[in-house]
């Protein structure tokens, strides 16, 4: 069954009234009276969408956009494809932020689990036989649980949320804006399906982007008590079949994580980052924005790679190198180390 969405699409709205809430000048001879649909990211975006550019490493997506209207600078307007109309603006990010605040106005707020009817588990909710929900525990309205799931003391499955079968969401955890898979073991106090970190910022204060993406759960994945896993802003988070995570890791907006990856306490992985299928990520290490770790690769502990990790490679320190090159580092620097201990020829006699 296709998931509803968890999000009201306030549009079509017409280009010309999308260029005035925005700020943002539509380009000569573009049509002000066209309808734009939605808001999407460059690479899903179609003929009745609006994206936008706001880095530089993003300029091939550009050219290979689907989209009807994309915000730019001045100086990127003129690589705006041929049957795109370019919105120019001095800040495109911000830009867009308005723009999903106008399409997506409910989105300002997370959708949790209060319904009209007051009730712990609406009556709206579809809860297959064999479910247990324990006391204190609330079921938002249209929420879907699956045979043999237990939602344990003080949980919160919000509005929508579709969980499978045979899962186990812990005491005082919190599912929003999320869709899980089966066999699924959510352990106490995480928090899945919260606003992803997005701000356009700027001068005049920082402004709320809108996070209209999910979390996807797939099937036989365990998280850790505490750990906090953001909604995409406008793609999915996705957690990818039989993964691990340990206690207390933040995943970002967008993040992409593959099958049966290894993810130990206190790491931390940044927005729109992807990694592979068998990846392992050691205790207390991270990764900046948008960049790929490659199937089978393994990040040790305390390591913070800044660039792409190739397939297979293992790598450590900060900035992540190589795992060999950074054991001849450090352990040139105990010899250089030690050495300056030591008395020279002349202190020697």
């Amino acid at each position: 069954m296709l998931h509803p969405g968890f999000f009201e699409n306030r549009g079509p709205i017409p280009a010309a009234d999308l260029a005035r809430l925005t700020d943002s000048q539509l380009a000569d001879g573009a049509d002000g009276t066209r309808a734009i649909a939605d808001v999407r990211a460059l690479s899903d975006a179609g003929a009745g969408d609006v994206s936008f550019l706001d880095n530089r490493k993003y300029l091939p997506q550009l050219e290979r956009t689907g989209a009807g209207f994309v915000f730019v600078q001045p100086a990127f307007a003129a690589r705006v494809p041929q049957h795109a109309a370019a919105l120019v603006t001095k800040v495109p990010y911000r830009a867009f932020a308005l723009a999903l605040q106008t399409f997506y106005p409910d989105a300002m707020q997370p959708k949790a689990a209060i319904g009209p009817s007051g009730a712990a588990v609406d009556p709206s909710a579809q809860i297959e036989s064999g479910v247990v929900i324990e006391p204190g525990a609330i079921v938002g309205p249209e929420a879907m649980i699956g045979r043999g799931s237990r939602v344990a003391a003080g949980a919160v499955v919000g509005f929508r949320v579709a969980i499978g079968r045979d899962c186990y969401i812990g005491p005082q955890s919190t599912l929003v804006h999320s869709l899980v898979g089966d066999r699924v073991i959510i352990h106490a106090g995480a928090r899945i399906g919260q606003d992803g970190f997005g701000f356009a910022m700027g001068r005049e204060g920082h402004l709320k982007v809108p996070q209209i993406g999910r979390v996807v759960i797939q099937d036989n994945v365990e998280i850790g008590a505490n750990t906090t896993i953001d909604r995409g802003a406008l793609k999915d988070t996705i957690i990818g079949e039989g993964t691990k995570i340990d206690n207390l890791v933040q995943i970002g907006h967008n993040v992409v994580i593959g099958r049966h990856c290894v993810i130990v306490a206190h790491t931390g992985i940044s927005g729109s980052t992807e990694l592979g299928d068998f990846v392992v990520m050691g205790g207390q290490s991270g990764t900046v924005g948008h960049i790929k770790i490659g199937s089978g690769a393994q990040v040790a502990g305390a390591s913070h790679p800044k660039e792409d990790v190739p397939a297979g490679v293992a790598v450590g320190g900060t900035p992540a190198r190589p795992l060999k090159q950074w054991a001849r580092e450090l352990a040139i620097l105990s010899r250089l180390a030690a050495r300056k201990g030591e008395p020279s020829d002349a202190e020697g006699g």
